[in-house]
């Protein structure tokens, strides 16, 4: 079957590989890269909202501090890692409705090896930009509970935003399977992380409730939706959060980056609330595009120089 792109656009984009501009045919990373010998690399998720990227800075905060975590040598700054993105979308005459996955590798090894002493080019830097709409209907989406567990701290630190996802991969397997949106995980203890690719909130009786961060990534979205709240005056809790608590919420609804927040209808056949978008949901979604309206880094003008 002949492959069929989301959006017709992005079948002549460039793409920043390495310090390169390449079209979408030729944007490569070599055999012996990291990424391909184990998922050796972090990466993330940024938006473009009417000519600025939102979130930048904290995004760029945690990619760097993912890849000091993983022990990474000749990590770029922030500034090299902007001007890198400024370039592709200039280069792509992208200002708008476009998604970047953003993807720091180790690099290349001299040899096919676990051993990251034989990372001897240096670290790799991918910039994929893409247009693309937010992933989720607005409709809202139905999910499960996976059988696959969130990674405990004592594992793999869910702090350290990296590229190794066969956890989260094999929970969307499951969703795929049961035809639905995505899949709730939990963590060892039987309480709710997140979903595969989103982090989870929970209504219930005018209060809003979202899990601890303890084995699921604390998301920058997640974070604005929490601080939304609390300077709206409205309550907001984090703790544990049961799936009991998530059949018989009043609202619930999923936050992320390429989703946004994303109202929930329907968890393991249970419907929550009246199985429609509720007002709480609404209301936050509303402060929310008022946020991505209002801030970010405005992308620079072809010609003009970057900083």
């Amino acid at each position: 079957m002949q492959p069929q792109l989301p959006d017709a656009r992005n079948e002549n984009i460039l793409i920043h590989v390495g310090g390169e501009l390449l079209p979408r045919e030729d944007a490569k990373i070599s055999v012996f890269d990291s990424l391909v010998q184990g998922g050796d690399g972090v990466w993330e998720g940024l938006r473009i909202y009417n000519g600025k990227i939102f979130a930048l800075d904290a995004h760029l905060d945690r990619l760097i501090d993912s890849a000091h975590a993983m022990a990474f040598e000749g990590i770029p700054s922030q500034d090299k890692i902007k001007t890198a993105i400024f370039e592709t979308l200039q280069a792509n005459g992208m200002r708008d409705e476009v998604h970047i996955r953003l993807t720091l590798s180790r690099g290349k090894k001299v040899t096919s090896s676990m051993n990251p002493h034989v990372n001897q080019y240096g670290t790799c830097l991918i910039v994929l930009a893409e247009w693309k709409a937010p992933i989720y209907a607005s409709t809202g989406v139905r999910l499960i509970t996976s059988a696959i567990r969130r990674n405990p701290a004592q594992c793999v630190d869910s702090k350290i935003h990296h590229n190794n996802l066969i956890n989260n991969i094999l929970a969307k397997i499951e969703a795929n399977v049961a035809g639905v949106d995505d899949a709730i995980m939990l963590d060892i203890f039987g309480f709710v992380s997140e979903t595969n690719a989103t982090n989870i909130f929970i209504v219930k009786r005018g209060e809003v409730i979202t899990s601890h961060a303890d084995s699921c990534l604390p998301g920058i979205t997640r974070g604005n939706v929490i601080h939304l709240a609390r300077k709206a005056q409205i309550p907001m809790v984090e703790r544990n959060v049961s799936l009991t608590e998530v059949y018989t919420a009043d609202e619930m609804f999923t936050t992320g980056t390429v989703g946004e927040l994303s109202p929930v209808l329907e968890v393991d056949g249970r419907q929550i609330g009246t199985g429609n978008p509720g007002p709480m949901t609404a209301r936050l979604q509303d402060l929310y595009a008022e946020m991505t309206a209002n801030e970010g880094v405005p992308i620079p003008l072809p010609n003009k120089h970057v900083s």
